[in-house]
């Protein structure tokens, strides 16, 4: 027994020692990492365009505020520290003394006042600064941010690709910030690398930043963001080592065959503050679809469970509400509808809509604006026709033109696929205010409208204590899950790809969407 002991003793110290040698393995300075990005690359300034692409070489090219870790916490970046006012209405950021632009000029409170007026003019997400009035720069490494109303969701604006800090001395040259030939070519930044070559539609490389405000970091020398649209071609570019890390990977059957391949891992782990959703749209504000009871009547003749392992390959996660599970905010305590034909056809006879001599109801359309959907579509019609709704489903000849009819409304129903962006001011209140009805592709494209759904989000968007925008945020998802304007489906099955000799890969908040300046190869 005691040689028993003895020897669960010894290799108790002997794991305790390799987790430790794992934990504290020294990251390694130098090399090459080459990494994949599905969709090409238009623009390299985060502070005028929104999305991943972007988001991936635009936050290692431009630094912001703040950076967060993976349990939401904010940390300092350009901001070696803040202050809020106990009133909520003035945001103090104390920069760190020794940045610099890659052209070698420091960064200054100029530039972060210079770079919220540019976001604020240009970037699609208005409610991320909206409440900011005026930014004071008393001086050179002190930015004042003034605000009209206390704003919860600011922290988080301030953080990765939402507000990269752009040097006014390159911008603030009179030409249009969105379209400025410094957005692609000769970029000065202010982030861990920077620029050596974009060629669209093929790659984006970029080099370690030398002057770095953050001693000894990049560790790499440099990246390389190879730009290859077939997922197929992705796959193999893993699997035979030809490309190290990738992020954003979304067909299944291709996770699922990466996860079976030596030498990689393969996580969904990070995208918390992306926050991708599908869901089934409904317009609320024309035919049958106006009746909440024919909403949850399609919900409960569509078998989710289907879909999740059937179509997902079990790469998804249930979203039983519009704001993504791994949110602090996220109430799953909310009406699911399981598959429930009975009830479904009760529901539909309840509303008036009585099948005729055919077994027919009504008819609707569904649409979808990118082919990796077209599954769920054509599933969402065929289980339709069990309770006597005739589906037709349209797809679009482009994006622009799908993006068209959900902005001018000219859909029944839509597979849509929208991301919560951090916090739900900037990602969620956009699809449910009654103000919002009509104004845009990722605006409430539903018309949905409800008086007391307007009030919640407008007392979450200025409440400061978490607890009670909690409390809030959890009767807004009760009543959108009750009335339905949308049918909530899984998480989009974002996943992250990368070579055992990657180490430190970003699967924070953010993703991609975050510096890269801890990233090494063993």
């Amino acid at each position: 027994m005691k040689s028993l002991v003895k020897n669960l003793l010894l290799a108790v110290a002997a794991s305790t020692m390799l987790a430790t040698s794992v934990v504290a393995e020294e990251p390694k300075r130098g090399g090459t990492l080459v990494a994949a990005i599905g969709t090409n690359v238009r623009n390299l300034n985060p502070a005028v365009q929104s999305g991943i692409v972007t988001g991936f070489p635009g936050t290692q090219l431009f630094a912001a505020p703040l950076r967060y870790d993976d349990d939401w916490t904010p940390q300092p970046y350009l901001a070696e520290s803040w202050n809020i006012s106990d009133d909520g209405l003035t945001v103090t950021l104390n920069l760190v003394k020794n940045a610099k632009f890659h052209d070698g000029k420091p960064i200054t409170s100029e530039d972060v006042a210079f770079s919220i007026d540019t976001i604020k003019a240009n970037h699609p997400f208005k409610a991320m600064f909206a409440p900011v009035e005026t930014v004071e720069t008393p001086d050179a490494h002190t930015a004042v941010l003034k605000l009209s109303k206390p704003h919860p969701a600011l922290m988080l604006a301030m953080s990765s690709q939402l507000m990269a800090i752009i040097p006014k001395h390159v911008y603030g040259d009179g030409q249009d910030a969105k379209t400025h030939p410094r957005n692609t070519t000769d970029v000065v930044g202010s982030g861990p690398f920077k620029l050596v070559e974009y060629k669209s539609g093929e790659h984006v490389i970029m080099e370690r930043f030398d002057d770095y405000f953050i001693d000894g970091r990049p560790y790499l020398d440099k990246m390389v963001l190879r730009i290859i649209p077939d997922p197929a071609a992705r796959t193999i570019a893993y699997e035979n080592g030809e490309v190290q890390f990738g992020a954003f990977e979304v067909v299944p059957q291709n996770i699922n065959r990466l996860k079976k391949a030596s030498g990689l891992t393969v996580t969904p782990q990070g995208y918390g503050a992306i926050g991708p959703i599908d869901w089934l749209a409904m317009n609320t504000t024309k035919g049958p679809l106006k009746d909440k009871r024919v909403r949850q009547a399609i919900a409960h003749a569509i078998d989710k469970n289907f879909v999740h392992k059937a179509i997902m390959r079990g790469t998804a996660a249930n979203a039983a509400t519009g704001i993504h599970p791994d949110s602090p905010f996220y109430n799953a305590d909310v009406p699911e509808y399981d598959l429930d034909l009975d009830k479904a056809n009760a529901l539909l006879d309840e509303a008036g809509f009585a099948k005729d001599g055919d077994g027919n109801r009504f008819d609707l359309t569904v649409d979808f604006g990118w082919k990796d959907v077209k599954p769920q579509v054509e599933y969402v019609k065929a289980a339709l026709k069990k309770v006597g709704i005739n589906v037709t489903v349209r797809a679009s000849a482009d994006f622009p033109t799908w993006a068209k009819r959900m902005g001018t409304m000219d859909y029944d129903m839509s597979w849509d696929t929208v991301f919560n962006w951090g916090d739900p001011v900037i990602g969620v209140h956009r699809t449910y205010l009654t103000s919002n009805i009509a104004k845009g592709v990722w605006s409430n494209t539903q018309g949905y409208s409800n008086a007391r759904v307007d009030e919640l989000l407008e007392l979450a968007g200025k409440e400061t204590d978490p607890e009670k925008r909690k409390a809030l945020y959890k009767e807004f998802q009760q009543i959108v899950a009750d009335e339905l304007p949308i049918y909530f489906m899984n998480t989009l099955p974002y996943h992250t790809v990368y070579s055992d000799k990657v180490g430190n890969p970003p699967l924070g908040i953010w993703s991609t969407s975050s510096p890269m300046d801890k990233t090494y190869l063993k």
